[in-house]
């Protein structure tokens, strides 16, 4: 398979905020598609240091994308 093949599909659900800025993103740093850009997204994310795993029976909803301090994520999981 080549790099550019992609054998898996991934859908998500993001609020009408959560795609707002996601799109914002993508024109500000001229990604050619929404795909590219959560791609980028994700791996920055994935590569990036300190981030927090997620503990056992955490919530989706404890993980938005906008709209939450810097480690409300961690401390959702946390509560758990």
């Amino acid at each position: 398979m080549s790099d550019l093949e992609r054998g898996e599909r991934l859908q998500i659900m993001l609020s009408a905020e959560e795609l707002r800025a996601v799109e914002n993103w993508r024109f500000d740093k001229r990604m050619p598609s929404r795909a590219a850009a959560v791609r980028e997204l994700l791996r920055r994310g994935l590569s990036a240091e300190g981030f927090n795993v997620a503990a056992d029976g955490a919530r989706s909803g404890s993980f938005s994308v906008v709209g939450k301090g810097e480690d409300e994520g961690s401390r959702a999981s946390e509560k758990d």
